[in-house]
């Protein structure tokens, strides 16, 4: 089967046989996108065979898949119009027109094909374009527009006049538009848009003068085939010669380049012939940098055949071109040579230069540096030598002005040669010689500013010695081998208990000496001293009191003085064995050491030493409300600022409150006078302090007098009954249930007012622990973790004498079998 039908082309027999020509013709160039090409669908066995599909006579007949019908050869024939026939005349001219313009063409272009070889629909294509080519040509430029219009009614040109339009003149509001009617230009064949050339008319080069980029697209394309095509002049026609020169700039130019590619030198290797036997043909180079640039771009194109030929044609002497080159090579070789090396000298002559400024500078350092040290020796050498008398040499204070101009004026020598270590064989000898005499007790400030003058000068803020070594700093040398001696031989015979002279002394010095200085003068030589005089103090026949020569040194010594406490406590306890609470001279000796021991050890020393002595003097106590003895009772409540709140209301209510309640109790049953029961009780509640009225426990003994004395009334024990005495007691009852409403109310009022100062000033809590931390310190309560405690990985704290633990935020209570979550109000409560 034949695929002809495809392209719109006939099979071709040759000898019988049928062949398929696949070759591109113009008229299907012509008519590749003419949309009324007669086009063709495959039958299903074309479809399926391809070429070897059998040939049917009716092809053109059979039907196509789409459910188009037959045709019916059955119905009148319809005549379709050709359009309006040209005479033979007009034919021939435009005939000739159409070749005149293929003349006028860069190139030669094929024949339009023959009418009759393509379908009818591409006929008719053809005579449309010609008729429109006709009517486009006829229409002049800017004449004749609107003429057709006599043959209709004018609508278009009545409207363009009413909106304003002037003939001759351009359209738009202000006659910016243009004034031609838009010209056709017809295309020769049927190809795409371009594929002919420009296609703009004279009136849109006019209008639009502005170069498009098919156009710079099309001569660019023109002049790159023009190189192509061979001279039109011919090869017998000779040209002028091309002379190319060089200048030295250029040659420097392009051996740099060169240089940059290959190392070799130009030396007697440049001047080696080289023959390349690497590629099909043999070549002959002559140096290697020819042979290393054979695949480098070359400057200038290589001379084609014909220019060879010609060459070898007028000027056949290869031996003299080859020398001339050979000339020409060397020449610029020398040339490139001598630039390298007049830049070689150059570079040398500019790093010579920058040497020797190197080196003139480095001179006038050196020069700077001898004369600096001159003036350095000649300092030095006017410090006291072996050689000088005694007192011709230098004073103190001459020394301190020599190291002073030392460090501001030579500071790098001073440094690097370390003249502060001079120092030590100068200052010392005459610092001591000032010393000798000095007696720090009596007047502690001697030579206190010449010492703070050497340490100026002398401390070095870069070292920090903690202990005597060979690493000392000079100033530190200074103290330790001068002012320590004659500070130890004063605190070996200082009497400790005199103690205003040795803190008014080492005050003065604290701020001139090191740390290491200081703390060796306290915890070596004072401390010592004080711990001889507690092991010989007596506190039952010494009159003065240890606290007046031990307590000075608190702010000095602090911690320092923990090892002197519990031979003190130990001597106190011992003189309190035979101690009456009616003897106020303990108390007087105890009070200055209440803030001085830790809380547990000043509580444990009352626990032991002095409430039994109280609770003894509440027991002896005797209460009658008739001949009421007081001085016992205030014996005991003179401790109540040694004493802790929690012991004493323990010792109020085990040996005073019972026998108060009991004697109260008894004087009711006995027809009393409640006049003289309600002025007893205030009379006893008035000698309480209200840090005391404030504690739980206080104000419930206070409150069970008041019911004791209700039920009396009320239940009217003792037979008579004063007239008025239920009203009383009632009142009375009101009014201290007021007062401690009052109380409580202004007690919870500050306790807000400092907490929301408190968290003014430390801030809001980070965390839960934080707030339980925060309430606990509001409370009064010991809130700490239990060391290695945990339970299931939480840590355990102990709040008051409660466990608890915390877990994302809630607060679990150790109960009885297991952690019960509880409110941090609840464990407040439960901790109080």
């Amino acid at each position: 089967m034949s695929m002809s039908h495809l392209y719109g082309r006939r099979e071709e027999e040759e000898e019988g046989v049928e062949v398929e020509s696949f070759e591109v013709t113009d008229w299907d160039l012509a008519n590749e996108f003419n949309p009324d090409r007669r086009r063709y669908r495959q039958t299903k066995e074309q479809a399926t065979y391809g070429i070897w599909a059998e040939k049917d006579s009716d092809e053109d007949e059979r039907p196509s898949f789409g459910g188009k019908k037959t045709k019916d050869y059955t119905v009148p024939v319809n005549f379709v119009s050709g359009g309006l026939r040209k005479t033979a005349a007009e034919e021939e001219e435009q005939e000739k027109g159409e070749a005149g313009s293929d003349d006028s063409d860069d190139g030669p272009s094929a024949p339009p094909p023959s009418r009759s070889t393509a379908p009818k629909k591409l006929q008719m294509g053809n005579f449309r374009s010609n008729l429109s080519q006709r009517f486009a040509g006829n229409i002049q430029s800017g004449k004749g527009i609107g003429s057709w219009e006599k043959h209709t009614k004018g609508i278009g040109q009545k409207l363009l006049q009413k909106m304003g339009y002037q003939p001759g003149k351009g359209l738009g509001k202000n006659a910016q538009g243009i004034i031609n009617p838009i010209e056709a230009k017809v295309r020769k064949g049927k190809g795409a848009v371009g594929a002919y050339g420009n296609e703009r008319t004279q009136q849109s080069l006019q209008d639009f003068p502005v170069v498009d980029s098919e156009e710079e697209e099309e001569k660019e394309f023109q002049k790159e085939l023009g190189q192509w095509r061979k001279d039109p002049a011919g090869p017998g026609i000779k040209k002028k010669p091309k002379y190319s020169y060089r200048t030295v700039d250029e040659l420097k130019a392009k051996g740099k380049l060169t240089g940059r590619s290959t190392a070799t030198s130009a030396g007697e290797l440049a001047q080696v012939k080289v023959i390349d036997m690497t590629g099909r043909e043999q070549k002959v180079y002559y140096s290697y940098s020819h042979l290393s640039n054979k695949h480098s771009v070359p400057d200038e194109a290589p001379p084609s055949m014909s220019t060879q030929d010609q060459k070898a044609s007028g000027f056949a002497l290869p031996e003299l071109e080859h020398n001339l080159q050979l000339l020409i090579d060397l020449t610029e070789q020398d040339i490139l040579q001598s630039a390298r090396r007049l830049t070689h000298e150059k570079d040398i002559v500019v790093s010579l230069s920058h040497e020797k400024r190197a080196l003139q500078s480095r001179l006038d350092a050196e020069q700077d540096a001898i004369q600096r040290m001159e003036a350095v020796l000649a300092l030095v050498e006017r410090f006291p030598s072996e050689d000088m008398a005694p007192g011709e040499g230098p004073t103190l204070q001459e020394c301190a002005q020599i190291f002073e101009s030392l460090q501001t004026d030579y500071y790098e020598e001073y440094k690097t040669m370390g003249l502060a270590e001079l120092a030590v064989a100068v200052v010392h000898p005459l610092l001591k010689q000032k010393l000798c005499s000095w007696v720090p007790l009596k007047d502690n400030s001697y030579c206190l500013e010449d010492i703070g003058q050497w340490r100026a000068i002398l401390e070095s803020r870069d070292l920090h010695s903690s202990a005597p070594d060979s690493n000392m700093d000079p100033y530190h040398r200074l103290l330790w081998e001068v002012w320590i001696p004659v500070m130890r031989s004063c605190v070996s015979s200082w009497q400790p208990r005199i103690v205003e002279p040795m803190v008014d002394c080492v005050d003065v010095w604290a701020p001139l000496l090191p740390l290491w200085i200081l703390d060796h003068l306290l915890e070596q030589l004072i401390l010592p001293r004080l711990q001889r005089e507690v092991d010989n103090w007596n506190p039952l026949t010494d009159t003065v009191p240890i606290h007046s020569w031990i307590h000075p040194w608190l702010p000095l010594l602090r911690s320092r003085l923990e090892p002197l406490y519990p031979p003190i406590r130990s001597k106190l306890s011992n003189a309190l064995q035979r101690w009456h609470p009616s003897d106020a001279s303990a108390r007087l000796i105890l009070q200055p050491w209440k803030d001085v021991f830790t809380p547990g050890a000043w509580e444990a020393f009352m626990v032991k030493n002095i409430i039994p002595k109280l609770a003894l003097c509440l027991e002896e106590l005797v209460i009658n409300p008739h001949q009421q003895q007081m001085e016992p009772f205030h014996w005991v409540m003179d401790w109540e600022g040694m004493l802790s709140p929690s012991s004493l209301v323990s010792l109020l209510d085990k040996n005073f409150f019972t026998k108060w309640l009991q004697v109260l109790c008894s004087w009711l049953s006995n027809s009393p006078n409640y006049d003289e029961i309600t002025k007893w009780y205030l009379g006893w509640k008035s000698t309480f302090s209200d840090v005391l009225l404030s504690q739980p426990l206080i104000k419930e003994k206070f409150n069970e007098a008041l019911d004791i004395m209700n039920r009396a009334v009320s239940s009217g024990i003792g037979g008579y009954m004063q007239p008025g005495a239920r009203e009383n007691i009632a009142y009375l009852t009101q009014t201290e249930r007021r007062k401690d409403f009052q109380y409580e109310a202004m007690q919870e009022r500050r306790e807000a007012e400092n907490v929301a100062h408190r968290g003014a000033s430390a801030g809001v809590p980070t965390n839960f622990k934080d707030l339980i931390q925060t309430k606990a310190e509001e409370n009064n309560i010991v809130f700490m973790p239990l060391v290695a405690k945990r339970y299931e990985g939480k840590q355990l704290y102990t709040f008051g004498r409660i466990v608890i633990y915390i877990d994302r935020g809630v607060v679990f209570v150790q109960g009885e079998k297991t952690w019960v979550p509880t409110s941090l109000q609840s464990l407040i409560d439960m901790a109080k």
